[in-house]
């Protein structure tokens, strides 16, 4: 028997047929302080409940992983010290052994998966990262898209991250790229990377269709809609590049590798735009969890 324990909201929810949206839970351990983080995470899941859907952010507390935390326990998350920051290589291993662990992108995918729900929001997702060459420093999410059957609603990849190599990855393991509303590929902050997105959609219709299609057609995996950021919200690209540039740089100089780097750099850069691009990391969360409650919806009705 899975050792999945769903909140009364959700298993309602799934019971009924309601849209329901996964949500990841490193934003309330791993992102930002207490109590910011809690506020954020309820302001994510009020952005999912108005658009007519239910939120289910994923976690493991005590070995058992939950589909959707209620008022408590997301207040008792928020507050925990130490963590877990769960991927595919250790979901497994933090329930065994009656772990607490936070979900990133790959994480939540299976849980989701798990719990029969098709769409996820989450800020942005991983990628390959720069100097992977020799590194070999490759997010395990793009591996997961390729594998597990979720929608997932991002502001592209990280900036941080060598994005024509991730679009390069992913078109390699055969996941679709779907640009919302336009043709350039978002990079997180910024609404445009300079990069062409492979795919374009501009209605929730057409991004349910096509995940409705992918299961029919037999084919393995997600697909990622990249959602730019509210322009009113952005660091436009020119002004945000030479400040990832200076963190990257600082990064190399202190060897900062693995699983440190992410975190290293998202600080540093919060440090050197005093606070906007996590003004501006929170936009586009909101921004991505009303996307995500709209194709959960439609995704709904056949």
């Amino acid at each position: 028997m899975l050792p999945l324990i769903f909140s009364p909201e959700v298993d309602i929810a799934l019971k009924t047929g309601r849209a329901v949206v996964a949500l990841e839970s490193t934003i309330i351990t791993h992102g930002m302080p207490w109590p910011q983080n809690v506020e954020t995470a309820r302001a994510v899941e009020a952005a999912v409940r108005a658009e007519g859907a239910v939120p289910a952010t994923m976690a493991v507390m005590a070995g058992r992983i939950h589909i959707g935390l209620t008022d408590e326990q997301l207040e008792r998350l928020g507050q925990a010290k130490n963590v877990a920051k769960l991927s595919r290589a250790d979901l497994a291993a933090c329930v065994a052994t009656g772990g607490t662990g936070a979900t990133t992108v790959a994480a939540t995918m299976i849980c989701a998966r798990l719990a029969g729900i098709s769409v996820f929001a989450t800020g942005g997702i991983g990628g390959v990262h720069r100097g992977a060459e020799s590194s070999f420093d490759v997010s395990a999410d793009l591996s997961e898209l390729a594998q597990t059957a979720v929608t997932v609603v991002a502001a592209g990849a990280k900036a941080i991250l060598d994005l024509p190599k991730t679009l390069e990855y992913l078109e390699t393991a055969g996941v679709p790229v779907i640009a919302y509303g336009q043709d350039a590929f978002p990079a997180f902050w910024s609404r445009d990377s300079g990069l062409k997105a492979p795919l374009r959609m501009d209605t929730v219709e057409s991004i349910a269709a096509a995940h409705r299609m992918r299961g029919q057609l037999g084919l393995p995996g997600g697909q990622l809609v990249a959602n730019p950021i509210p322009p009113n919200a952005e660091i436009a690209r020119e002004e945000i590049l030479p400040v990832i540039e200076a963190a990257l740089a600082e990064a190399s100089v202190k060897r900062i590798a693995a699983k440190e780097v992410t975190p290293f750099l998202l600080g540093r850069i919060f440090d050197l735009t005093e606070g906007r691009s996590l003004a501006a990391n929170i936009a586009l969360v909101l921004n991505n969890a009303r996307l995500a409650g709209k194709i959960a919806k439609a995704l709904t009705t056949e």
